[in-house]
């Protein structure tokens, strides 16, 4: 599972370089991109499709084609491995409230810094283009996140890796948030969809929180962890029963 992540860390930095490259020398594909007439397309259409069927895969739950990570996948019932003895309704609870005030934290802080870039663009001081590049940005920085280091799991979320994260799947949301400040269909839906994906995540953490803590649920332990992505971001704490 690393060696796939690496490889999707490439493909996103060669996503981010081909919206650079045009951004410097091709700046007008960004009009024809924002547009949308029918017939006229760019390779920000293509990277649009990219974007947009990367998402539609992260919610399905058939992950044997996927190879996509636990820390993705555990919102679904077919990942789900109750310890044989049961565990602690009252620590689980405890663990699910914390990582909710945790995570209501790192909106907070998410849509304040996004805040700055909306008050530049209203005040013309940047444009579509450079919010789209700002976007293409966050792409890349999704996944060095999960492989190098995370300053919302070192500084807010404190979790033990990015398997165990509350927040794992809220990576579209945040790379999609400048694009809610452009008015057009490639943009609006890229972020609605990103929005559809964080609902579905809260709406199953509400409901199934025993899933997503390694207390309840045997598949996020150390011991039982498969896809070894801690090569480089080592696990923050043990996990102790």
């Amino acid at each position: 599972m690393f060696k796939i992540y690496i490889i999707k860390l490439v493909f996103r930095i060669t996503v981010f370089f081909t919206v650079l490259y045009i951004y410097l020398f091709h700046f007008y594909l960004f009009e024809v991109f924002l547009d949308f007439r029918l017939g006229h397309f760019t390779v920000l259409n293509v990277i649009w499709a990219i974007l947009m069927l990367g998402m539609v895969i992260q919610m399905v739950p058939e992950d044997k084609y996927n190879r996509i990570t636990m820390g993705s996948r555990k919102q679904f019932a077919r990942t789900y491995i109750p310890p044989k003895d049961g565990y602690d309704k009252t620590a689980l609870y405890e663990y699910t409230l914390r990582n909710n005030i945790k995570s209501w934290i790192v909106l907070l802080v998410w849509l304040t810094f996004n805040g700055i870039f909306a008050l530049l663009y209203l005040m013309n001081i940047i444009g579509s283009e450079e919010l789209i590049l700002l976007s293409m940005f966050f792409y890349v920085a999704d996944l060095i996140c999960v492989i190098f280091w995370c300053p919302f799991q070192s500084f807010i979320m404190k979790n033990r890796c990015c398997i165990n994260c509350r927040i794992f799947n809220w990576g579209h949301f945040m790379m999609y948030t400048p694009l809610l400040f452009i008015k057009g269909f490639y943009t609006w839906s890229l972020f609605f969809l990103s929005i559809l994906v964080l609902v579905r995540w809260e709406i199953t953490y509400a409901y199934h929180p025993y899933r997503f803590w390694e207390g309840s649920n045997l598949n996020l332990r150390c011991e039982n962890c498969k896809d070894k992505m801690c090569k480089i971001k080592k696990p923050k704490q043990m996990f102790t029963i």
